[in-house]
């Protein structure tokens, strides 16, 4: 009962009603809880994360191909590339926030597994393959533009926000970006690293993940946040 209502809670998150909801109920549930639960293999998300990858490629493919109509596929791959990757779909997941609708074993709880990149981005995934199995291409086309699509001018500057940062950095100034970790807390098994990122003596940016490359990432991408609020004509 109480997991029945947290799922029909995430349908009103989402702005989708299942039809099937054992759909939605497999899209939620990661192996380590079917694991502990005797659940067989086919009532985890792994199955649905396959599909819901292939969904979401093909969508963004199209939506790319539209709005960047000069580009050519070298690039266009690129940019796929980047929108669908682990750190960026995360990002969106934590938006909902999927994490908190997720089943899991009790190991991947203790250890932090509710706000890792690799299980709620693989959540996500397995969310857009049940909606496409409950509702179709439409639906599932319509949840991605929402939820993944959306604000794409702020998520491309977290997309590739390191190497954004730093070729913005070698053509304006002589010093390069680096990444300073300030501090790091928590169990080995759940740690928090705090990054920032510099320029000289000024901090650009700060960031905070699971990982030292995730940190940077977020300090990069606050650091390019504070460059274009600074510099109205920087173009990125």
């Amino acid at each position: 009962m109480k997991n029945t209502k947290k799922f029909l809670e995430l349908e009103k998150k989402i702005g989708y009603k299942f039809e099937n909801f054992d759909l939605l109920v497999h899209a939620m549930t990661h192996s380590s809880y079917a694991n502990e639960h005797h659940i067989a293999y086919e009532g985890n998300n792994e199955r649905l994360e396959f599909l819901g990858d292939a969904v979401l490629e093909l969508i963004s493919s199209e939506f790319l191909f539209h709005r960047h109509r000069n580009l050519p596929e070298g690039e266009l791959t690129k940019k796929r590339a980047s929108m669908v990757c682990e750190p960026t779909l995360a990002l969106c997941a934590r938006d909902i926030p999927l994490g908190n609708y997720l089943l899991l074993g009790k190991g991947e709880e203790s250890t932090g597994g509710r706000n890792r990149d690799s299980i709620v981005s693989d959540a996500m995934e397995a969310l857009i393959g049940a909606i496409y199995l409950d509702g179709g291409f439409a639906n599932a086309k319509e949840f991605i533009h929402r939820f993944i699509l959306n604000d794409i001018q702020n998520k491309q500057l977290f997309y590739d926000s390191k190497t954004t940062l730093q070729e913005i950095v070698q053509g304006r100034y002589e010093e390069d970006v680096h990444y300073v970790l300030v501090r790091e807390e928590g169990p080995d098994h759940n740690k928090s690293f705090y990054v920032e990122a510099v320029l000289g003596k000024e901090v650009l940016g700060e960031g905070c993940g699971h990982t030292k490359k995730s940190a940077e990432q977020q300090a990069a991408y606050c650091a390019l946040k504070k460059l274009k609020n600074e510099k109205g004509d920087l173009c990125i």
